[in-house]
């Protein structure tokens, strides 16, 4: 490893910091990996219309767990039986649960049938997305900072009657200035626009969106 560079990469699921961080994410990785092997998942046949399309493989992770690929997207097919043992804050009705954050309710479910890796970005994708069913399984409140749907609905509350930018572009009348469109609460898609401009250097995104200062910055 100590001899390992950046061109000897092709691809990359995560950041790190420095050389101690990339240590540790390699050590997991082949934890990872060794776990992968003790499990018994098995390819199956794939022939199955997914609520995505048509499935173009499946992996079989026990009797009544499959995972379901298709051209555009996937996700976890639990049968009856064993939708009906899953926590009911986790169950969606019909068993399907989509790859992208919905697979973690089946991990959290059915957490024997994952590696610990899996499982450790389950429990943070289950609290970012769906921090109701995560308070509802670890029964206490999540703290501010803990979750990022919690963060946004408090982001939301506390500035649902300021402006909050919704689109950004630097100035070209205006050079050091960016030209922001806000509406209230950052609501997208509907209600009155304000714009403001905002120093360049000052403007930042944000996590959940930039608040526009009445007092400071120039309505336009």
């Amino acid at each position: 490893m100590s001899q390992w560079r950046r061109d000897d990469f092709y691809g990359a699921i995560a950041v790190v910091a420095d050389a101690v961080g990339f240590h540790d994410h390699i050590a997991e990785l082949v934890q990872h990996r060794e776990e992968l092997l003790r499990f018994e998942r098995k390819r199956g046949d794939g022939k199955l219309s997914t609520p995505w399309g048509q499935s173009q493989s499946s992996e079989i992770y026990a009797d009544g767990v499959v995972f379901h690929s298709t051209a555009s997207h996937g996700g976890f097919k639990l049968d009856r039986a064993r939708n009906a043992r899953m926590p009911a804050a986790l169950r969606v009705a019909g068993g399907w649960y989509e790859e992208d954050a919905e697979w973690a309710k089946v991990a959290t479910g059915f957490p024997d049938l994952f590696t610990a890796y899996e499982r450790r970005h389950a429990e943070k994708t289950l609290r970012d997305y769906y921090p109701n069913c995560w308070e509802a399984i670890h029964d206490r409140f999540l703290a501010p900072g803990e979750s990022v749907e919690n963060d946004r609905r408090l982001f939301g509350e506390k500035h649902r009657h300021d402006w909050v930018v919704v689109s950004a572009i630097r100035s070209r009348e205006k050079p050091g200035m960016t030209d922001c469109v806000a509406r209230l609460g950052g609501r997208r898609n509907r209600g009155h626009e304000r714009r403001f401009l905002v120093p360049s250097d000052e403007y930042v995104a944000g996590r959940f969106g930039f608040v526009i200062d009445e007092a400071r910055h120039l309505e336009v």
